[in-house]
């Protein structure tokens, strides 16, 4: 037998209210702005190599070089690894209410200072751009584990999947309006200033400093939706289970979700402490305890995480490139500056809208009946059975009677990765450890995503590279070309699957069913409104 404080129980219970849906929008909007400012830096690194580095009289308008590319591309990543480790252990130890404000100041900040890197040289540009590029990431890492988190200690134990899901599934709409600004933002432009092509008028083409602005305000956009929720942030009480059963304080817990829930709570400080004290609820991270527990969970979450990432973030970092191959955006000399971030972001935001939002509320929607282990399964199968069926036959897609098959393959991949394993790598490490390791052992298996995601943006990069040096973009090696890497990314989806084997199914089951928290000895605690629970 075990037992559950009531606390716990009547928040596992509850009914779907009010508190819940702004709960989501809270931690949702700043899913929203890191989706929005991780990705929108894809929209604008065209626009870059037009700006500083284009040599007078080049055939073509210039590139980034590629250590340029590689590090305004990828530097955001290393912040957000760095933040998932840093904030996942300060919201165990601190509580996830008191860095939460943190994580959103440190976003809106230097989404501004981004826009705002100054210098005298192109080098002094990227230089700043960089740094607060890696502290904004800082920032966004500090979101994956706590949003997580706190959702799941807030939700009840029905709905909990859907809830966590709809948090994260904000990263589409983020997606999705980063494309919208740079389409706003460009068509302004481009009625203002109506310039040749690069083929046409090389000096033409790019009016500056205005041009220069185009960037700057699209990357300082993504500052807005994080600040207009800042005050409410401040505002949400601590979750009941971290002032339960990590900060051991009944009574603290059982006023703040009196509020919350309408309803009066009785404080069980006594029980609380049997529970707390018992052996099976002191086991640290490094422990042979924790290892036995919970070891191939924690793999399990994070392994799958690193190879969806590998995949998901050099599919969207990289979109561009593949459009350009199969000819949806022309060559960079057939367009003036502002053409090509009106083309990037118009082929961004239509994956976007039809498979990549889509994807996402699938899950939100499906979760809950299916189960994350489905889902996951199914997502990563589909992902495979796109990437061989876009690569074995690639030559066949890159003809011009093809090429609307060949995106439509391309969003299904999409689609599948929302609706699949880039959803529940979320949701999944929120729900199957200890409280007072959750947000620690979340921020591990995101930063293992986010490894994968270094691995996905660098490597890709490099690997998508032509075979044929004459094809080469300038200044890099030659690869092993589109579709070599899409059949390499089809083999890490495959891996993906195998390694889901690992992870437990946490649906409809409480946190604590899931943990084991609520064990005290062999016998367990029964007390007065308390639900049943089976340790796993």
């Amino acid at each position: 037998m075990a037992g559950q404080l009531g606390l716990l129980n009547t928040l596992d219970l509850a009914k779907t209210q009010w508190y819940h849906f702004t709960a989501i929008v809270i931690a949702g909007m700043g899913f929203f702005t890191d989706a929005y400012d991780l990705f929108c830096i894809s929209l604008v690194t065209k626009l870059l190599g037009r700006i500083y580095y284009t040599e007078p009289n080049a055939p073509k308008p210039g590139t980034l070089p590629p250590n340029v590319q590689a590090a305004v591309t990828g530097v955001a990543l290393c912040g957000t690894l760095a933040g998932q480790l840093f904030f996942g252990w300060l919201g165990d130890k601190m509580g996830r209410k008191k860095v939460y404000g943190l994580t959103l100041v440190l976003m809106v900040v230097c989404s501004i200072a981004s826009g705002l890197s100054f210098g005298s040289s192109a080098k002094s540009v990227m230089a700043s751009l960089c740094f607060f590029r890696f502290w904004l990431g800082f920032g966004i890492g500090g979101d994956y584990p706590l949003s997580a988190t706190i959702m799941s200690e807030y939700a009840n134990k029905k709905t909990r999947g859907a809830f966590i899901a709809a948090v994260f599934a904000m990263q589409g709409f983020g997606i999705l309006a980063g494309g919208i600004v740079a389409l706003i933002v460009s068509t302004i432009y481009d009625h203002k200033y109506k310039i040749p092509t690069y083929q046409e008028n090389p000096e033409a083409s790019i009016v500056l400093p205005e041009f220069d602005y185009v960037w700057r305000i699209i990357l300082m956009f993504g500052a807005a939706p994080a600040a207009l929720t800042y005050y409410w942030r401040l505002k949400m009480p601590e979750t009941a289970r971290y002032t339960a059963l990590v900060a051991k304080n009944a009574k603290q817990a059982a006023s703040d979700m009196s509020k919350v829930l309408n309803v009066e709570l009785e404080v069980e400080q006594e029980k609380l402490q049997k529970i707390t004290e018992a052996d099976n609820n002191k086991f640290g991270l490094f422990s042979k305890e924790f290892a036995k527990r919970h070891g191939l969970h924690l793999l399990g979450t994070s392994s799958t995480w690193f190879l969806l990432d590998i995949a998901f973030y050099s599919q969207n970092l990289f979109q561009k490139d593949i459009f350009s191959a199969i000819g949806w955006i022309p060559p960079a000399k057939e367009m003036n500056a502002i053409h090509e971030v009106y083309k990037i972001a118009r082929a961004q935001t239509l994956i976007a809208l039809c498979s990549t939002v889509p994807g996402y509320w699938f899950t939100v929607a499906l979760i809950d009946y299916m189960g994350r282990f489905a889902i996951q399964l199914m997502g990563f199968f589909f992902m495979t059975v796109f990437m061989f069926a876009l690569a074995i036959p690639y030559d066949h897609w890159t003809e011009k009677d093809n090429r609307i098959g060949f995106v439509a393959m391309y969003s299904l991949t999409f689609f599948f990765a929302n609706f699949g394993p880039n959803a529940t790598t979320f949701v999944v490490p929120a729900e199957i450890f200890p409280a007072r390791l959750r947000s620690t052992c979340h921020g591990i298996s995101a930063a293992a995503g986010k490894a994968g995601a270094i691995v996905g943006a660098f490597g890709f990069l490099y690997a998508a590279q032509s075979k044929d040096p004459s094809k080469t973009d300038a200044g890099y090696p030659t690869g092993i070309g589109i579709k070599n890497s899409l059949i390499m990314l089809g083999v890490i989806n495959f891996a993906g699957m195998l390694f889901t084997l690992l992870v437990p199914e946490s649906k409809g089951k409480s946190l604590e069913e899931l943990t084991g928290e609520n064990e005290d000895g062999a016998e367990g605690i029964e007390g007065v409104g308390s639900a049943r629970t089976v340790p796993v």
